[in-house]
């Protein structure tokens, strides 16, 4: 059930994101690795490193190419993240091989952490030549307020409606570019990623949302580096 009121939730938001032409908003199962930092990541020498970074890139590249991959980009900030990869797969299992082979990831600087997660299929081919735009993305975790089974109380309801309608608000901004949920009803609830001029900026939208100031929902955000033209 919390998955089903998850996906009915993500129907109502991504009305948001695409035109009021389009009769049908069908949900479509990704699978998202969340690029971690591997274990040679600080001892790997430069030579060694740049030499992989190459071979990384060249992958990347081809995961785009072949639609395998619909975004990827690094993080463009110091934490023990390094991007995301964003995949079209028919499972976890076939999305993860296909990070494994990555040379980063054979080599130990990075160490994929995988999920399911449901958006709306908005994504584009890259534009050409490929040109790297920042934009910020949100992880919604879940917030020291939030307990199990309280989503039936009508208080937590009426929040719930209030939560829609600032997502629905950023939308028409223009500002929130993306949302979804992750299907796997961990500590991680979901993601946004706003197209704004500054972490500030980022920050300061996030904390409008009625869940985060209620305490259900808690936000890391991260600078992330993608392909222009992927995202509307």
């Amino acid at each position: 059930m919390k998955a089903v009121a998850a996906l009915l939730l993500l129907v109502l938001v991504l009305t948001s994101f695409s035109s009021a032409q389009e009769p049908q908003h069908k949900l479509v199962q990704f699978q998202m690795a969340i690029m971690k930092k591997g274990p040679e990541w600080a001892s790997t020498k430069e030579p060694e490193r740049n030499q992989i970074r190459q071979q990384h890139l060249a992958n990347v590249l081809s995961l785009l190419e072949s639609g395998k991959a619909v975004i990827t980009g690094p993080f463009d900030d110091d934490t023990d993240l390094a991007g995301i990869f964003i995949l079209r797969a028919s499972s976890t299992a076939e999305a993860k091989s296909w990070v494994d082979g990555d040379p980063a990831v054979k080599a130990g600087l990075m160490v994929p952490e995988m999920h399911a997660w449901w958006s709306e299929d908005v994504f584009k081919k890259a534009n050409l030549p490929l040109k790297l735009n920042t934009v910020y993305f949100a992880f919604l975790k879940r917030g020291p307020n939030r307990k199990e089974g309280d989503d039936k109380n009508p208080e937590i309801q009426e929040l719930q409606k209030a939560h829609i309608a600032n997502i629905e608000r950023l939308a028409a901004m223009k500002k929130l570019i993306a949302a979804g949920p992750f299907g796997d009803n961990g500590d991680l609830r979901g993601i946004f990623v706003l197209r704004v001029a500054s972490l500030k900026e980022a920050q300061d939208l996030c904390a409008t949302d009625p869940m985060v100031k209620s305490g259900r929902l808690v936000v890391e955000l991260h600078p992330w580096r993608i392909p222009e033209g992927v995202l509307p």
